[in-house]
């Protein structure tokens, strides 16, 4: 732990971000030095279970013909957060059951073959844990812990290789979710978290729109929000609502449809995107 926490203080000093409410420094280049790397090192890694990623069909683990689609849309989102200058992307839909977190997961393990890019996957679901529960993971603290201040991100985080973190939750049921996710408290540690880590991009798995407010009090914190819709199932209007909602909040990358039976014959994996 002292290890850990004299890289993460030496990292931020070369950073000018001692503190949380130290000077932004959101738009500022990710860094890549040694002694960011030494703090990614620091974090736990974690191993899956082969059997249950290909059960809960994350085809991204292994890489090969059948990513293609998710490495297609890794590829695609990377181009669009390079040329507007956006870091945090948020995964929404509209309503439950569009894929989202097996979306989140297998575009996670997409960019983990980006060697170059360093990338934070963070379940903000705290209602349902659906990242967290779809990758067999648990942890003694979950994301709600961390943004009270309870619990600190660099004893959280677990990492897969050298260039991918994910933050999880416990399971342990949220009482105020929303209120957590719209506090003043949960911009700060963000920023200090990404001050330190100095990700290329920060991947938040969100809760369905229509379900509560939780997105509503955190989207102004992100600089993009991507809708995941099921095929069949989710409706044009439900869709156009979802994004006259993100729109108000943050900017609009784009709609994914998710689940497709039906496809263009070039990969003939379960969704397309526009």
């Amino acid at each position: 732990m002292e290890r850990l926490q004299a890289a993460i203080e030496k990292a931020r000093a070369q950073r000018g971000t001692s503190s949380p409410k130290g000077p932004d420094t959101r738009k500022a280049a990710p860094a890549s030095t040694p002694d960011i790397q030494q703090v990614w090192d620091a974090l736990a890694e974690v191993r899956f279970r082969e059997d249950q990623l290909h059960k809960n069909r994350l085809i991204a683990f292994e890489g090969g013909q059948e990513s293609a689609p998710y490495d297609m849309l890794r590829t695609k989102m990377l181009q669009q957060t390079k040329k507007h200058g956006w870091r945090r992307v948020a995964l929404v839909s509209p309503h439950s059951g569009c894929g989202k977190s097996t979306a989140a997961a297998n575009l996670a393990f997409s960019l983990s073959r980006q060697r170059n890019l360093r990338s934070l996957i963070f379940d903000f679901d705290l209602r349902r844990a659906g990242l967290t529960k779809l990758l067999g993971q648990s942890s003694s603290s979950g994301m709600a812990e961390v943004l009270e201040g309870e619990a600190e991100f660099a004893d959280h985080a677990l990492r897969y290789g050298s260039n991918i973190a994910f933050g999880f939750n416990n399971g342990t049921k949220v009482h105020t979710p929303s209120e957590i996710l719209q506090s003043p408290r949960t911009k700060d540690i963000l920023d200090q978290i990404e001050a330190t880590y100095a990700p290329d991009i920060m991947l938040f798995d969100m809760p369905p729109l229509m379900a509560s407010d939780d997105n509503f009090g955190f989207l102004h914190n992100v600089d993009c929000a991507l809708i995941l819709a099921a095929a069949e199932k989710t409706s044009m209007s439900q869709i156009d609502v979802a994004e006259r909602q993100i729109t108000e909040l943050t900017n609009m990358m784009g709609v994914v449809l998710n689940k497709c039976r039906y496809t263009n014959g070039v990969y003939g994996n379960e969704y397309d995107y526009y």
